[in-house]
């Protein structure tokens, strides 16, 4: 179905756009219909894509390439069972045509039945002298499936039949990753190589798994090779950049995030690594021009917001930390990393109800770390809020029981809502499991401490 974009067909959108706007009916014969159909598909205008359709085949009634730009519409619009409906007139009028198989298929596809799909596909390679496609289709319908093995093994029947299509490349390597065959997909990419040498996309490609493995000398050789292959290469420069990052190399490293700058549109990620190469270089003035030459690039990417807040962290400003770690925060709320800094940083600005509130949407989001709960529970001891403190212990203890650090404050809690019987309860458990951490009741709970009864369970326990 696919036509170049000639002057014939250039003339025919001029004149199809011109009717509809004058609402005069000209005639068009079939083949143009078909460029006009595809040109509208292909750009994404959809509504012009459907009159063009509609009005096709009120002057070409039986043309069943038309008929097929209907079917395809009708799929796109969920109306399948529809569009099963003409697929089958038009299967008894042309049994041997590969699109209807096509079709066919997709409309199980939309149906999740995806093996009946891979069926038809099959039947369609029958009539077909576009393998690659429908290769393409089956290896895909596999990946619904999360059948990478197979999907893999499609992509492959690509590939070999059109070794430019790097759509098929780029999916057989996400099928090796998928599957975490690293070391295969090395080898299928050396054999890819051994035959075109110069390919860029293989060699980049090859280089992300050597970086994934940390090999990464491999990997710079690979990224070198990919860059003699193509010096037009930004990909290959940006990947470059992140190895020689590992391998401690940052003055080369920045050089090659600038020729990115260079080759392509300034990028937030590219100012940002070569903030955090200043940065690694004891440049810190540097490693903040390049920081916030991120933000102004990509005001949204919250990852600069948060290099500007470890580096004041690291200055120990934690009045400027605080106020980046909203920013990035404002950007993501549902990263756990920004919430435990957010809380930290509100801890040593001695924010107490601020920082209980980071911890507590912490385990809001899943970070079960013991610390994450046992300081959570100490600032709510601080606040005076021994009730909540309590239920925080006890969730606590789902995820760490007999420990320690855990019991000394529940008893200390017990103490201080005046439940002795269990506060001792869960004193003795404490010292029974680790005597040492008895400091826990001294520090956070001083009065408790002073009582002669609970000085002599302790000295007890202790010796």
């Amino acid at each position: 179905m696919q036509l170049s974009q000639n002057e014939d067909h250039n003339f025919s959108l001029s004149k199809f756009e011109s009717m509809l706007k004058t609402n005069d009916v000209l005639f068009f014969d079939s083949n143009e219909f078909e460029g006009i159909i595809f040109h509208y598909l292909e750009t994404g205008k959809f509504a012009l894509a459907k009159k063009a359709v509609k009005l096709g085949l009120e002057q070409h009634p039986d043309a069943s390439v038309l008929k097929l730009f209907r079917v395809e519409i009708l799929i796109f619009e969920d109306k399948l069972s529809e569009a099963d409906l003409l697929l089958n007139e038009l299967h008894r009028l042309e049994p041997s045509n590969d699109e209807i198989y096509i079709q066919k298929a997709n409309i199980f596809s939309k149906r999740d039945n995806h093996k009946m799909a891979i069926e038809t596909l099959e039947t369609a390679l029958e009539f077909s002298t576009e393998e690659a496609e429908i290769y393409s289709l089956m290896a895909m319908e596999y990946m619904f499936m999360e059948d990478y093995e197979n999907a893999k093994l499609y992509y492959m029947k690509c590939l070999e039949l059109e070794d430019d299509d790097y759509a098929a490349l780029y999916n057989i390597i996400y099928c090796f990753d998928f599957l975490e065959q690293r070391e295969e997909a090395i080898d299928f990419l050396n054999l890819f190589l051994d035959k075109h040498p110069y390919s860029e996309v293989a060699w980049h490609q090859i280089g992300k798994q050597y970086f994934d493995l940390k090999q990464y000398k491999k990997a710079l050789t690979a990224f070198d090779f990919a860059i003699i292959s193509d010096d037009y290469f930004v990909g290959a420069y940006m990947e470059k950049g992140k190895v020689l990052e590992k391998l401690e190399r940052y003055e080369e490293a920045i050089e090659n995030y600038h020729i990115t700058l260079e080759l392509d549109d300034p990028t937030a990620f590219a100012y940002l690594r070569i903030g955090k190469c200043y940065e690694k270089t004891k440049q810190p003035k540097l490693a903040l021009d390049f920081y916030t030459k991120a933000i102004d690039e990509d005001p949204l990417l919250d990852k600069p917001w948060i290099a500007i807040t470890d580096f004041y962290l690291k200055k120990l400003n934690y009045q400027k930390a605080l106020y980046y770690i909203n920013k990035a925060i404002s950007i993501d709320s549902e990263n756990v990393l920004y919430w435990k800094r957010f809380a930290k940083i509100n801890k040593r600005l001695n924010f107490i109800e601020e920082a209980e509130k980071g911890y507590k949407k912490a385990l809001d989001l899943g970070n079960y770390e013991l610390e994450t709960w046992i300081t959570r529970c100490d600032l709510l001891i601080k606040l005076g809020e021994f009730e909540t403190a309590l239920d925080t212990m006890y969730q606590a203890v789902e995820f760490y029981p007999e420990t320690a650090e855990i019991e000394y404050r529940l008893a200390g809690l017990y103490f201080c809502l005046n439940q002795g019987e269990r506060g001792y309860y869960h004193l003795k458990n404490a010292l029974k499991i680790d005597a040492e951490y008895s400091i826990i009741i001294e520090e956070l709970f001083p009065e408790i401490f002073k009582r002669n009864s609970i000085k002599a369970l302790i000295e007890k326990n202790s010796n």
